[in-house]
């Protein structure tokens, strides 16, 4: 028979345990893998992908920053309650960052796996030299949505 404080330190124990894999955290996209929760294409390059995890932390994967934008304005039940909102810095692959303090660039030059030439940077000075590279306008997130609201597509 189990003392009563070994009874107590296993059941924390396993309360721990059960609570560490239930955690609310970003995934590495897994890219060639996953299909877009949006347009069900394959998520497949490193430098556009992008992510929600919703509050129980499950992830859902998409090919794009406009796809995102598509399935946040389409499901606002869904994306108000979520943990993450993450796109991926195109000058470091696979680098998901928050998508409210990324920096948009929408150009022809860029093109986007959804057309919608929308190409997400951390940071601000980084995201400038590539406007004075590559044309285009910069955005918000909160304009990365409107322009796909809107189909707003660069000339």
């Amino acid at each position: 028979m189990l003392h009563k404080n070994t009874l107590y330190t296993l059941s924390l124990l396993f309360l721990l345990i059960g609570a560490a894999g239930c955690s609310v955290e970003p995934k590495p996209v897994p890219y060639g893998e996953a299909n877009c929760t949006h347009c069900q294409m394959t998520v497949s390059d490193n430098r556009y992908g992008a992510e929600l995890v919703n509050d129980k932390g499950k992830p859902f994967y998409f090919d794009a920053a406009e796809c995102l934008a598509s399935y946040v304005l389409e499901h606002p039940e869904i994306s108000d309650k979520a943990a993450y909102l993450l796109v991926t810095d195109f000058t470091q692959p696979s680098t998901l960052i928050e998508a409210d303090k990324a920096h948009f660039l929408q150009s022809t030059e860029l093109p986007s796996p959804m057309g919608m030439f929308l190409t997400a940077v951390a940071d601000e000075a980084r995201a400038k030299e590539m406007q004075e590279k590559y044309g285009g306008r910069l955005l918000t997130w909160e304009g990365a949505k409107q322009a796909v609201r809107n189909n707003e597509k660069p000339e």
